[in-house]
């Protein structure tokens, strides 16, 4: 038996022991030993393998895997290219603490800096973003500490194979593996926190620092304090719409409070985090201060929910949270014509209890930030770790392949990026509501729009049917462009692989209507 196909069934025997249920990896050469291992021990039944010819796609194919498993990922590639079309992903990982492991093929090391083929300095290529790395070469790898440190985020094996990369068919390496659930290291809870402020608020950023949407529930029902969340679809008892009516520079005074607890990061809303800056004391909760936020400004940091000591609060500085709450939802259920945030409040309310949901950045999640009334019964997923466009059909494909029925909403530029994503013959069932505007809408909404070649460089239409682009991939798909046709599809079966196109209006009426909605807001008494 050759040395590279001896390391590779060490290494793959050790993953299959640690319990990793799938592995994701793109076509090459030089990573064949470990693809024919990972193949051999899908055919034996012992893990599932997903194969993408797209890296970057792969690789957020994994991190949906991720999001939705909470265990860890293999993703594996060829030398070269190949590896740097991981980084988008595993930047992602490492700023929400996936567990992503990724396996990078390379040439042996003694070919670097010769001018051979497909070979660059892959070592230590993913700098920061890693909380751990190895340069390997020989016949055998411990993989405890790797394992270990998948637990604060994605780990990078750079693996040295040499010729010959391919080595016999025998699968009897394969027998008496036993899988275990990988481990799983508990973080201590830190000590009390203490309050005696009965002004206080509690923000809740999209992806709670990667803690449970249950025991978050339970610790703000706890404190029993206003509650903002970037995540309307997952906490029933929130103030409704608080992006909105915190626009309103009388609501931000009146509503200032003495303490604010953040947990996770606050990344959509302008007015929140203007909110949180009206208090005199700042609380953060965040396990991820641990490894990539460790600067990050507050009074009091805690890596895990704490117990709480704290005052009553105060029942008229409550009943003012409400006041503004209810006079915005007047506003807002006002909203008849044709828009994006009716579309956004339209899919946030008539999905079913039971669903997966997973949301793209840009405006279809501020949106549903925004309009969405709180509720729950659904699982919600996003990328906020860099809250990138990339990706994002294959990590909402990724989640879709560990659930029964899954929902995407996105943009179009979102749906462009990722066309590849697309390119899945999996039994996965999974409906795409892609809100197509023709181009950049969140840039009208911003300080830019009005300058000279805002359209060139900001808008970007590109004037593309995205039902015959989806259907041209063969993927079932079809357009719609009225409030009746949005509930019969956000009602409809989800059943393979689908595409809605939702044809949206224009672009600067859509931040028209934000604006007039935001001037309502404030002229209210």
């Amino acid at each position: 038996m050759n040395n590279s196909t001896l390391l590779a069934r060490v290494i793959v025997r050790q993953i299959i022991e640690a319990g990793v249920t799938d592995v994701v990896i793109s076509p090459g050469s030089r990573n064949a030993p470990l693809s024919l291992a990972f193949y051999q021990a899908a055919d034996k039944g012992l893990l599932s393998l997903h194969v993408r010819i797209d890296e970057r796609t792969a690789a957020f194919f994994a991190l949906g895997i991720a999001k939705a498993t909470g265990r860890p990922v293999p993703i594996l590639c060829t030398s070269g290219t190949a590896v740097a079309n991981y980084h988008p992903a595993v930047l992602e990982a490492s700023h929400t603490n996936l567990p992503l492991l990724v396996l990078t093929a390379d040439r042996p090391a003694s070919l670097r800096k010769t001018g051979a083929n497909q070979t660059t300095e892959q070592a230590r290529i993913f700098g920061k973003a890693v909380r751990y790395f190895a340069d390997i070469s020989g016949t055998a790898f411990p993989m405890e500490l790797p394992f270990y440190s998948l637990q604060n985020g994605p780990v990078h094996l750079n693996i040295q194979f040499d010729e010959p990369l391919v080595g016999d068919n025998d699968t009897d390496w394969l027998n008496q593996i036993t899988a275990t659930q990988p481990p799983h290291f508990k973080v201590k809870s830190p000590k009390t926190l203490h309050s005696k402020s009965t002004r206080g608020v509690l923000v809740i950023g999209h992806d709670r620092g990667g803690l449970a949407a249950a025991d978050v529930r339970a610790f703000a029902e706890t404190l029993n304090w206003p509650t903002i969340t970037e995540d309307p679809l997952t906490f029933e008892g929130a103030v409704p719409h608080a992006s909105i009516f915190l626009t309103h520079p009388a609501a931000v005074n009146d509503l200032a409070p003495d303490t604010a607890i953040i947990i996770g990061r606050t990344t959509l809303s302008r007015s929140i985090n203007a909110l949180i800056k009206t208090a005199r004391y700042e609380i953060v909760i965040d396990p991820r201060l641990a490894t990539v936020d460790a600067d990050r400004v507050a009074h009091q940091k805690f890596f895990a929910l704490p117990e709480l000591e704290v005052a009553t609060p105060d029942e008229n500085y409550r009943a003012r949270w409400e006041k503004y709450s209810q006079q915005a939802a007047q506003v807002i259920a006002k909203i008849s014509e044709w828009s994006e945030p009716v579309i956004a409040r339209e899919i946030a309310e008539g999905i079913a209890d039971g669903l997966a949901l997973y949301i793209a950045s840009s405006r279809p999640i501020r949106d549903i930030e925004g309009f969405a009334k709180p509720r729950t019964g659904i699982e919600t997923y996003a990328n906020r770790g860099l809250a990138g466009i990339d990706g994002n059909i294959s990590t909402a494909l990724g989640i879709a392949s560990q659930r029964k029925r899954t929902i995407a909403v996105m943009g179009d530029l979102a749906f462009l990026h990722d066309l590849t994503g697309l390119l899945c013959d999996e039994p996965i069932n999974l409906t795409i509501f892609v809100v197509n505007n023709d181009g950049g809408g969140i840039f009208s909404t911003l300080a830019q729009r009005g300058v000279a070649g805002f359209e060139k460089v900001f808008g970007t239409p590109h004037g593309r049917d995205l039902t015959a682009i989806a259907k041209s991939m063969g993927i079932q798909a079809t357009a719609i462009s009225t409030l009746a046709e949005l509930r019969d599809e956000v009602k409809a079966p989800i059943s393979g692989l689908r595409v809605v196109e939702i044809k949206a209006p224009d672009r600067e009426a859509n931040a028209d209507l934000l604006e007039k909605i935001y001037r309502e807001v404030k002229a209210l008494p």
